[in-house]
This record gives C-alpha cells, sequence and structure tokens, in this order.
C-alpha cells in the first residue's frame, strides 16, 4: 500500500483513464475521470462506498493511469480498455446478440430485400431492429408474396437469365431474365418500402384474396399459410405507439440495482412502432448509479444502433453522452430526462422490467459467480496453484487414422469463456496418430510467441490445462522443460476418472464431482474438444469435398477452389441450382448443368 500512496500524491488534474491491479499485475477494474486525481483518491479514502466497490478495493494492489486530452477521449479509452482486459469489477456484456435488420439494396437498378445484423453508412435503406418473436424471414416472404420483391443476390446484366422457379410461382417479376424493366419494378419496391414503413393495408387486401382463393381451390395448406401471415400483420400492428410520432426513433433505457448487482432494461421504438426489448444483468463496482450506466450506454451501441434518441433516468450523465456520440460517431443524439407524457410512461414500463428482472436474476447471477470466479478460487486452493488462474488455456488433438490431425487452444477468463481469444492449429510436422507429438508441436508454436511482439495478441497463461492423463502432461512438460518456460501452471484432466494430474505429484487429485471448480474444468476440457472436432471435420469434409470434384470431367483446381470459396461444403454445392452454380467465378452455364447431373446420378 506504500506505493500506492506514493503513486496518489502524483496523479494530476487532467482527464484519464485508471487501471487498478491486483497482486498478480492482473487487471481487475478499468475507470475513466474528469479529474485522475479526485476519481482515484476517492477509492482509498475512508468514506463508504458501494459494497461491491469495497470489495474490489480489497484487492488492489498497485494502479497505472492514462491521461487523455478529454473526458469524451476518456470515456473511448475505457472502453476499449475494458474489451481488451476483461476487468472482473467491470460491465462486460458477454456475447452480447444484435438483433435483425431488412436491408434494401438501393444502389442496385433492381434492388433486393436481406436481413443483415450490421448496419452500414452505404446508402442502402434498413429498417428494424425486429424483436419480441416477429421474424424477419417471414416480413420478407410477406414481401415476396404480396409485391413479387426480388430477396437473391444474383446480378442483372444485360444478357437475361433463366427465370427460377420463384417467377413461375409469382413470388418475384425476375428482373434478371428480363421480364420486367426498372419502372414497374420500382412501383413494386416502393410499395414494400411503404409495407415497411408500417402501411399494412395493401399487403392485408392481397393476402385476404389470395386466402379466400386458395380457401375456394381446396389448398388449405396454403390458406394457412396465408393466415398466418395476416396474423403476423395484426401483431405487427399492434406493435404501434399511437401517441408516439411517427418519425421518432427512440430507445428507452432503464436501470435498477440493489447495491450489490445491477440490471438494465432496454425498449426500442422504431417509427411509432414498439419493436421489443432486452434485459442485462450486470455485476460491476461502480461510484454511481450514472457511471454505471454510462458505462453500460457506452458499450451496449458499439455492437447496435445508434438511435437519434435515447430516454433515461435523471441521474444519467446526458452531456457526455451526446457529446461522445457526436464526436466519436458524428452522430447527433438527444439524449432524454423524461419526466411526464408518454416518454415518461415508456421509461416507467422499462423501470419495471428491470426491476422484475433484477428481482428474479439474483440467484442466477450468485450461481455465476460459483461457477466461475468462485471456481477459480477454489481450484487455485485444491491444486495448489502459486497464483490465481484468472486465464486458463486448455488445448485438444483431433484425428482420424492420423489423417487431418488438428488441434485447438480454448481460453478461460474469470471462469468464462472469451472465445475472440481461441485459436486452431493445423499438425505439420507429425507423421500418423501421435497425440502425444501433435500436443508438443501445438504448445512450441504457442509458448513461441512468449517474450515477443505477439505476446500482446497472445497473453501468457496463468494455467495450461491439458485433455488427457499423465502421458499428455510429461509430454507438455519436455516442452516446458526445453523452452524454459516458467510462470505458468500446467495440468491435466484424465476423461475416465475425472483425475486433475499436476507436476507436484505423482498421485492424481480427486475433486468431488459435485465441486464447481471441476465442473469449470470439464466445461473448459469440453469445450476445447468440441472446438477441435468441429476444425476437423471442417478440413475433413472440405479435403473429401475436393477429391468428389476431381471426378467431374472440366472442373480443374481452379474450379473447385472457386466453388469452395463460394460454397463451403458438399452439401450446400449439391443442393445449388444451375443458376447458382454458374454465378460462381469460371463456371459456364454447360458446366453447371454436368455438375448438377453428375450430383443428381451419383451422390
Amino acid at each position: 500500500m506504500d506505493v500506492i500512496k506514493e503513486k496518489l500524491k502524483l496523479l494530476p488534474d487532467n482527464p484519464g483513464v485508471y487501471i487498478m491491479l491486483d497482486g498478480y499485475s492482473n487487471v481487475i477494474y478499468v475507470g475513466k475521470a474528469r479529474v485522475l486525481k479526485n476519481r482515484v483518491r476517492q477509492y482509498f479514502h475512508n468514506s463508504p462506498k458501494p459494497e461491491k466497490v469495497m470489495k474490489m478495493v480489497e484487492n488492489i494492489r498497485d494502479f497505472n493511469y492514462i491521461i487523455t486530452n478529454s473526458e469524451i477521449d476518456a470515456l473511448a479509452l475505457e472502453n476499449n480498455l475494458i474489451k481488451k482486459y476483461k476487468p472482473k469489477y467491470n460491465i462486460l456484456l458477454k456475447d452480447d446478440k444484435t438483433y435483425p435488420y431488412i436491408k434494401v439494396n438501393l444502389k442496385e437498378e433492381f434492388p433486393n430485400f436481406s436481413i443483415t445484423r450490421k448496419i452500414k453508412k452505404d446508402g442502402n435503406r434498413y429498417f428494424g431492429p425486429f424483436m419480441g418473436g416477429i421474424s424477419c424471414k417471414d416480413i420478407l416472404d410477406t414481401l415476396q408474396l404480396t409485391f413479387s420483391v426480388r430477396l437473391c443476390h444474383t446480378q442483372v446484366s444485360e444478357k437475361p437469365k433463366r427465370e427460377c422457379l420463384n417467377y413461375h410461382i409469382q413470388r418475384c417479376t425476375a428482373p434478371c431474365a428480363h421480364k420486367v424493366n426498372k419502372e414497374e419494378y420500382y412501383v413494386q419496391v416502393k410499395k414494400a418500402l411503404e409495407f415497411l414503413d408500417g402501411n399494412y393495408k395493401d399487403a392485408e387486401r392481397v393476402l385476404k384474396n389470395k386466402m379466400l382463393s386458395a380457401a375456394e381451390g381446396e389448398n388449405f395448406e396454403l390458406a394457412l399459410d396465408y393466415k398466418n401471415k395476416l396474423a403476423m400483420l395484426s401483431k405487427l400492428e399492434a406493435k404501434r405507439i399511437t401517441a408516439l410520432g411517427k418519425f421518432i426513433d427512440a430507445d428507452i433505457l432503464a436501470y435498477a440495482t440493489n447495491g450489490l448487482y445491477s440490471a438494465v432494461n432496454v425498449l426500442v421504438t422504431r417509427k411509432g412502432f414498439m419493436q421489443g426489448g432486452a434485459n442485462y444483468a450486470l455485476d460491476e463496482a461502480h461510484m454511481s448509479d450514472g457511471e454505471a450506466l454510462t458505462g453500460f450506454i457506452i458499450q451496449y451501441y458499439s455492437n447496435h444502433e445508434i438511435p437519434s434518441e435515447i430516454v433515461v433516468e435523471e441521474f444519467c450523465e446526458k452531456e457526455l453522452i451526446q457529446n461522445y456520440f457526436k464526436e466519436k460517431f458524428d452522430k447527433t443524439v438527444e439524449v432524454t430526462l423524461a419526466k411526464q407524457g408518454l416518454k415518461a410512461q415508456l421509461l416507467k414500463m422499462a423501470q419495471k422490467n428491470a426491476a422484475e428482472y433484477l428481482e428474479k436474476s439474483i440467484d442466477k447471477i450468485k450461481h455465476r459467480d460459483d461457477m466461475t470466479v468462485n471456481a477459480c478460487m477454489r481450484l487455485q486452493e485444491l491444486l495448489k496453484l502459486e497464483k490465481y488462474p484468472r486465464r486458463m488455456e486448455c488445448y485438444d488433438i483431433s484425428n482420424i487414422s492420423g489423417v487431418d490431425k488438428v488441434g485447438s487452444m480454448v481460453v478461460f477468463i474469470d471462469g468464462e469463456a472469451d472465445r475472440n481469444s481461441y485459436r486452431r492449429f493445423r499438425i505439420k510436422t507429425v507423421e500418423g496418430a501421435n497425440d502425444f507429438a501433435s500436443l508438443q508441436e501445438v504448445l512450441t508454436r504457442r509458448l513461441s510467441k512468449l517474450g515477443t511482439d505477439e505476446e500482446e495478441r497472445f497473453p501468457k497463461p496463468d494455467l495450461i490445462i491439458i485433455d488427457g492423463g499423465k502421458g499428455q502432461l510429461s509430454a507438455v512438460k519436455e516442452i516446458f522443460d526445453d523452452m524454459n518456460v516458467s510462470g505458468i501452471e500446467l495440468i491435466s484432466l484424465a476423461k475416465r476418472e475425472e483425475e486433475v494430474f499436476t507436476l507436484n505429484s505423482d498421485e492424481s487429485v480427486k475433486i468431488s464431482h459435485r465441486d464447481y471448480s471441476l465442473k469449470m474444468l470439464q466445461r473448459i476440457r469440453d469445450e476445447a474438444h468440441r472446438f477441435a472436432i468441429t476444425y476437423f471435420r471442417n478440413i475433413h469434409s472440405k479435403r473429401n469435398l475436393e477429391s468428389v470434384l476431381t471426378e467431374i470431367d472440366g472442373v480443374g483446381k481452379v474450379k473447385r477452389i472457386a466453388l469452395l470459396e463460394k460454397f463451403g461444403t458438399l452439401d450446400r454445392i449439391m443442393s445449388a441450382s444451375i443458376d447458382e452454380l454458374a454465378n460462381c467465378e469460371g463456371i459456364s452455364k454447360s458446366l453447371a448443368e454436368k455438375i448438377k447431373i453428375y450430383f443428381d446420378e451419383n451422390l
């Protein structure tokens, strides 16, 4: 603590980011400050603090800081460092899913409609997000049924293509086959855009007529499909908030906390429609609710569409957030502190959702802690590890009779999977099915990055776990000795009895099957196995696919590569139409027909 006291005296008055470290130099918290001197000193005063902050301060053994030009720059740097270090006491939205949008490619002469999860400033139109049980696929299907717009990515060229099945069943007017001109197709697109803007009258009329026609023709299955589409339109219409201005796009965010755990509810409205909502459980150390909500907003909108308005509670850091979006994204966002009217009612709805979700999630959050951070501490105790195993890497080998040998490396941080850090290896130097030698090759390649410029991307692990028994452990220990590796613990987990082997004893460590630390080891071992098997199957299927393609006359190496890059798997090539095959680079219409005939006759 003497080191900290001396550093506190030297803190500057500038804005910046501070980085809290534990006794093993692990980053456990990253924060931003308008004035570094004032903010960092707060942690070490005797003044009352939230329980989570007090727990975090007990683990601080050192800190660093980075001066920035402004608080906005500090906010951006804080977000980047949280993603980089994944600190134990910060908000971290793990595996945060993005919602689908419908994209209309207006750059094309004959625009197509498709589903995407990424919005770009590319001149196209995007509609969504679609949440709460509304399927983008169903909406696209309705667009095809009612307005006959195209969903495919086939290029429309001067040379007409053969019309596909969608044209014959009246789901597309086939611009690629020159069956419709630009002006006529534009009328279809305009009506489809009006539908996506919330005008469902034309669609309802067309679907009702088709449903009645199908029923009269006793095509009851088709009539039921039309009926389901009409029910979906009713569901969309029910989401309309009539008092809300038609062109207002707003997200409503509410924050709830019990002092130890927190939750945020996000309600999304677009063009006067309530799109849906999502809840997020938070487990972080923060000095104030406003600071916590700001941290959530910055992380959340790094993966989601930024609306023109965000409705929040009064404690939100309004000006900071508005300036951040303007400076970093050139996006004008109105942060509204709703006190009355419809927006206040929506905020109350979000507050109720957040509070209810928090109440129901507390046990889940505690259980997650038991399965992750607490399991890591328990493992350190049971295996007598020198330090807390924050970053764990597990390795596995997969092959069949020595063919297509691959290795996998999966990474868990604080007991949770860090999928962005996973790595795959093609075994290059080992002949035959030799798992020991394969493990040695993989670990040699991995450990050779330590002490180099690449260690920034591949940090030194605290613990390496090998899928196997004493033999595999000994094989990897040889690599540790040859490369003079130190500061990394090494264990193996044998499948049959779930025994843990360490370098400290010839006897295995047997952990109770009910113990969360063993369950965590099993999770990381099983994940390494899954990742290796998936990679092996991918390589094996591509090799088999390439061998199949060599049997087709006229498909040489270049064309095989083109087919592999476009379709990826044998199943996708087999199910492709002649037109889709012909759309592949280097594949003529006649060769596409030959490929199709070959698969029809032989597979």
